[in-house]
């Protein structure tokens, strides 16, 4: 299964067991996170519905990205800049797709709080 989800402004196609570098999340090594904005699910070439569908992911590490060099120069003026940059990445692992837990754990729970119920009737 594999699912397209979004965040920090860019989409990602993720499946399980995927690595991807995202930009900078809240969270140390080894934190579990979910991904609520998934725009688009499927197996194969058949659709799911998103609604309520999650990704599960871990995060690897915080890394930072390759320097990149920001050059100003203006022509004739004596005018130059030399600035760098590293962007901040974090390496998640994609765990799971699928609905939310918490959910399907409540749904479970009231319908074995509803089957005693009924026996006793």
């Amino acid at each position: 299964m594999f699912a397209i989800v979004r965040t920090g402004g860019k989409q990602y196609r993720v499946a399980a067991g995927d690595k991807i570098v995202v930009e900078k999340m809240a969270g140390e090594a080894g934190d579990k996170i979910t991904l609520d904005d998934v725009l688009l699910a499927g197996e194969g070439g058949d659709l799911q519905d998103v609604s309520g569908l999650t990704v599960a992911a871990e995060i690897i590490a915080q890394a930072k990205g390759e320097k990149v060099i920001v050059f100003k120069k203006r022509r004739r003026h004596n005018y130059r800049r030399k600035n760098g940059h590293r962007q901040r990445h974090t390496i998640l692992r994609i765990v799971a797709i699928g609905a939310e837990d918490k959910k399907a754990a409540k749904a479970e729970a009231k319908t074995q709080d509803a089957a005693p119920a009924a026996a006793e009737a």
